[in-house]
Parts: C-alpha cells; sequence; structure tokens
C-alpha cells in the first residue's frame, strides 16, 4: 500500500481513472465519494485546514502514475465536500478552500462541550487561549486553525455565546 509520509493511502489513489473525472453519473457519484473520504481523513490526520486549488497538495497527484487531478476535477470534489458542511470556500473565486472534518456546527459544539466540561463557561476567552491552553493538550482543541476559529463563532453569536 502506497504512503504519504505516515498516512496510508487507499487502492484506488493508484488506479489512473479515479485522476479524471468519471462521465457516466454512477461512477462519479463513486469517485467524488472516495475522494471526499481521502481529503477529509488525510486534513484530520495531517492537521490541514486550508488547501489552495491552484497550490501543490501531496494528494491532488501520483507521481507512481503519473496522474494529476485537473483543475476541474480538485474543484469538483472540494464543491462537493461545500455542499455537504464539510468545507467552506474562503474566497469568491473558489481558489481557497477551509476544510472541516467537523461540520462548523459541530465544531461549535465540541468547543462548547470542552468549555463546559473545564469549567469555563463563565469564563471570558478567546478562542486563541482555549485552543492553546494545557487543557486542550491531545484535544482536537489544539488542532484548531485561526480560520476555522473565525468560522465557528458564527452559530454562536447567533445564540449570544460569543462575541
Amino acid at each position: 500500500m502506497q504512503k504519504l509520509g505516515e498516512f496510508k493511502l487507499p487502492h484506488f489513489f493508484n488506479y489512473p481513472p479515479y485522476f479524471t473525472l468519471q462521465p457516466v453519473r454512477e461512477a462519479r457519484e463513486k469517485q467524488v465519494q472516495l475522494w471526499k473520504e481521502l481529503i477529509l481523513d488525510y486534513c484530520r490526520t495531517q492537521k490541514i485546514f486550508v488547501i489552495g486549488l491552484e497550490e501543490e497538495f501531496p494528494l491532488f497527484s501520483n507521481s507512481v502514475i503519473e496522474r494529476t487531478l485537473s483543475h476541474e476535477a480538485r474543484e469538483a470534489f472540494l464543491s462537493a465536500l461545500v455542499s455537504e458542511g464539510h468545507a467552506e470556500w474562503l474566497d469568491k473565486g473558489h481558489r481557497k478552500c477551509l476544510i472541516l472534518w467537523h461540520r462548523i456546527q459541530d465544531w461549535a459544539e465540541i468547543i462548547l462541550n470542552f468549555v463546559k466540561d473545564n469549567g469555563f463557561e463563565h469564563s471570558v476567552m478567546t478562542v486563541e487561549e482555549i485552543r492553546s491552553g494545557i487543557e486542550s493538550r491531545g484535544t482536537e482543541m489544539e488542532l484548531l486553525s485561526t480560520a476555522c476559529s473565525l468560522e465557528i463563532k458564527l452559530p454562536w453569536k447567533r445564540k449570544e455565546k460569543c462575541t
């Protein structure tokens, strides 16, 4: 099985047709699903929150089979993640994508539970303090990026739990 560092790549990664958008609907649906899972898993394990559509990204090419995803395929896979709430475009031109292995609302709940569980419920804290505090070590809190934490505050603002 091929690896990127310590990350084990799925078998489809060595199959050339998966690097070309499939024209048959059923095949494309399967292809998109596999790529969505791969992108989320890789980003979670590598602590990656932002993918630049036009930048080098390890998953978007496979030198072993000499294949690279087209711009159209990259955008299709990331757009599929966006449509499910697992990503958000950071710009109108769809050049940078915020990857969310937890949806925004789920991240907000995870942080809120963390705050409650650690007795910080009535404290004033920044997201950065939560992210980098001693209590966060070894938890998903220390994985949060600044870009993600800004998006997470949105559900709280609606509930008046955050300013």
